[in-house]
């Protein structure tokens, strides 16, 4: 019955059952005995040594000749609500169980205090008499304010503004000759996930619509344990090595002297640096496109930027690149566009997300593999471990492997969007990390951040980022442990709780690909590392004339902010290595001739490439207008008929029609029946629109083209690019604004809709056709016309 010690020899004192003595205790002090003798050594050291190390066998176990021998306590069998059914589950971790377990509803409830008591009075703090002072001893006053006080944890230094959403990820077909990871085991087979999409430079209350890289954080809940893609929409980064990832992100924040601009790089110090680190060229370009500013979550690209291991059941690896295509097509919003989102929606990405998954049109990704040799590898011209450069689809095809889909919003922002901790260092049995210096730094980083944000190293678990598979392992303590671990034993080897939990040996559990390496310990970069501009003329070259026209004008504007004269020239001097049409109209812009291109330190001739159509946002296409916002102006007047058609029509297309009206209220139709406008032109102005509708009516057109918040809609939608449908008198709105049906080509406008339709079905069909291209890119000129 003593804790300390015992007889070393012949039977202890008190083995034989007596009152003195209960039964359970007597059972486990002897079973003890029993199990730690069935080890009387570590049969598995000799698996360490040598070559025998490539295989680590199963641990090895006795089995315990009953439960309350690995107990913590005889007394785990006593009941209550608290603490359990007295039937502890053996060989189960239950705190990983659905998020069911930790859901919160009070419908029918009482207030109470976080100690559960019940609380008769939430309005008026304890006084000592009605106007007197607040008693110290107001533990429910006090308890409430100090919640309050401490509901804010720290925000992540990048990605802090972020969006999220639950879904699934479903493997089209087994990928075992390539990869023994859980999620592509076996066709069909779907794996819970949780997505998180950011921003990278702003802070968390930021506005989505800032030009910026766009974090892809995909976790994936396996049966083997959770494995997290963290990455972006964009296939590449702006640095080859973590050593300078802290440098890059002070540079892109706010500038320390005055706090200011706030989730945005067009600033000195930003460009100071990019300027002085000519890996970046080929980022900046993906950065200066369209990519940076997407319409949607929904309707962007997302990569796992590095290269990967992919490792089949017989040891055998392969690398891998992951891509995320969107069904919904790749589309982007003009740079105009973003910025009067900013202020009329800077939820607008968040919104967006959210209202699609409500409404059931659930975003989807097909995820697709480069998958390459080691061999092939080495022949390539670039080095695959390079964080800045990508692998062109014309040399490596990407297989789609499965699809990602998003059907279920988050219960709670905080909990699990917030809360959520993804980490590259997260893999599971099948997946390996490849020795890009980029990656093997973000290893570390991810881990070491979640500790600080999250309150200690138990942030596993949290409900959302606890995996579905079970945990078993002997960490104890730490801040916030919620786990209540069973027994004594807390090492491995161990006897006392019969070896458990051992480890899983080399068929079962993860071990590391054991590439061979003999080099010398040394900082600096391989040879081809140093060829910083063929890959950026590259994507240059591979966009339509459109989207490099964007790109000039988006150099344009970042460096324009700037202050500094010899950062823009360097910055230039960068471009004049990429293409010299790209550098003179980005100098030009700038009012100054393009200076001697930047010295170029590769010791290897450029590699020229034939243009890759896959880089042009352009090869994305939308299959239907399904989540596409459409708004249709109404006025007293209106043609009611037309109106209900259009909009039904539109909603059995699957697009989102609104009835936008100059205030809200009842609008009188044409045909004595009254329409309902949903939101005012003041409050739901253009940009939140992807395209705009105006139905017949005399008289309703005649109070829109009074109002010059309406021409000024009408205006920005054109600028922007987006289908117009006008019909009957509602063309006069376009002649007021100065809207011709014909384009800067002097070709007809076909996203301009009505002028030659004069039904309405066979208009509405032409509207539809154009809002599934998105936008007539065609229309646009350097300055606007309108």
């Amino acid at each position: 019955m003593a804790t300390v010690s015992g007889p070393s020899t012949g039977k202890a004192p008190g083995a034989t059952p007596t009152k003195a003595a209960p039964a359970d205790l007597l059972k486990k002090v002897v079973g003890t005995g029993a199990l730690s003798s069935a080890m009387p050594s570590n049969p598995n050291k000799p698996a360490e040594i040598g070559d025998a190390a490539y295989h680590p066998p199963q641990g090895a176990t006795a089995k315990p000749p009953s439960a309350v021998v690995t107990s913590s306590t005889v007394t785990e069998s006593n009941a209550s609500e608290k603490v359990g059914s007295g039937k502890p589950p053996q060989g189960v971790n239950a705190t990983i169980d659905s998020l069911d377990r930790v859901r919160v509803d009070s419908g029918d409830r009482h207030l109470t205090t976080n100690q559960g008591v019940a609380i008769a009075d939430n309005q008026n703090s304890l006084k000592i008499g009605l106007r007197g002072p607040t008693a110290l001893e107001d533990f429910i006053l006090r308890e409430k304010i100090t919640h309050f006080d401490h509901e804010r944890i720290p925000e992540r230094v990048v990605h802090a503004r972020g969006s999220a959403a639950h879904g699934y990820f479903e493997c089209y077909k087994a990928l075992t000759p390539l990869t023994k990871a859980a999620p592509f085991a076996a066709d069909g087979k779907q794996t819970p996930v949780f997505v998180r999409f950011s921003t990278v430079a702003g802070e968390r209350g930021s506005t989505d619509t800032a030009r910026d890289v766009r974090g892809f954080a995909v976790k994936f809940y396996t049966d083997e344990g959770n494995w997290d893609l963290v990455g972006n929409n964009m296939p590449i980064f702006f640095i080859q090595d973590a050593m300078k990832f802290p440098d890059l992100v002070h540079a892109v924040k706010p500038e320390p002297h005055f706090a200011m601009p706030q989730a945005s790089s067009a600033h000195d110090t930003y460009w100071d640096f990019v300027s002085l680190m000519p890996e970046s060229t080929h980022m900046l370009l993906w950065q200066m496109s369209d990519r940076a500013i997407p319409r949607s979550y929904r309707m962007m690209q997302g990569f796992g930027v590095h290269t990967f291991r992919l490792i089949n059941a017989e040891g055998e690896a392969v690398f891998c690149k992951f891509h995320w295509t969107p069904t919904a097509g790749t589309h982007a919003l003009a740079w105009d566009e973003a910025v009067k989102i900013s202020g009329a929606d800077p939820d607008f990405h968040r919104r967006d997300l959210w209202e699609a998954i409500e409404a059931g049109a659930y975003p989807e990704w097909e995820l697709g593999l480069q998958v390459f040799s080691e061999e092939q590898a080495e022949e390539f011209e670039f080095d695959i471990l390079d964080p800045t450069k990508i692998v062109p689809e014309e040399m490596v095809p990407v297989i789609p492997v499965g699809k990602l889909v998003l059907n279920r919003n988050p219960d709670n922002f905080f909990a699990e969007t917030e809360q959520v901790a993804f980490c590259t260092a997260h893999i599971v049995p099948g997946i390996d990390f490849s020795n890009d210096p980029l990656l093997q730094g973000r290893i570390h980083s991810y881990v070491d951040t979640q500790i600080t944000r999250l309150g200690g190293p138990n942030f596993h678990e949290i409900p959302i980022n606890a995996p579905i598979a079970q945990i078993h392992n002997n960490q104890r303590d730490g801040m916030h442990r919620q786990a209540i671990a069973r027994g004594r034993v807390s090492y491995e080897p161990n006897s006392l709780g019969g070896g458990c939990p051992f480890q899983a040996g080399s068929l079962k559990g993860f071990t590391s690909y054991p590439e061979p390496v003999a080099a010398d310990k040394v900082r600096g970069k391989p040879e081809k590392f140093a060829d910083h501009y063929s890959q950026a003329n590259l994507f240059w070259k591979s966009q339509s004339p459109a989207e490099q026209n964007h790109i000039i004008k988006a150099f344009r504007f970042e460096l324009t902010r700037v202050q500094t004269q010899a950062i823009r020239e360097r910055v230039v001097s960068l471009l004049a290595n990429v293409d010299s049409t790209l550098a003179e109209g980005v100098a030009r812009g700038l009012g100054f001739p393009v200076p001697p291109p930047a010295p170029n330190i590769s010791p290897l001739p450029a590699h020229t490439y034939e243009p890759s159509p896959a880089l042009s946002m352009m090869s994305y296409p939308a299959r239907d207008i399904k989540t596409r916002r459409v708004a249709i102006l109404i006025a007293p007047g209106v043609d009611g008929a037309m109106a209900r058609s259009i909009y039904t029509t539109l909603l059995d297309s699957g697009a989102v029609p609104r009835f936008v009206g100059i205030t809200l209220g009842e609008v009188p139709a044409t045909d004595a029946e009254t329409l309902h406008a949903e939101i005012s032109v003041e409050a739901g102005p253009s940009v939140l629109y992807d395209a705009v509708a105006i139905p017949d009516g005399a008289e309703s057109v005649a109070t829109l083209i009074k109002d010059g918040q309406v021409l000024e809609f009408i205006k920005d939608q054109y600028r922007h690019c987006k289908p117009i449908m006008a019909m009957g008198a509602a063309q006069s709105l376009l002649e007021k604004a100065g809207i011709t049906p014909t384009l800067p080509s002097g070709d007809k406008d076909a996203s301009i809709v009505g002028i030659d339709e004069k039904k309405t079905d066979t208009a509405l069909n032409a509207f539809i056709k154009a809002m599934t291209a998105h936008k007539e890119l065609a229309r646009e000129t350097d300055p606007p016309a309108i």
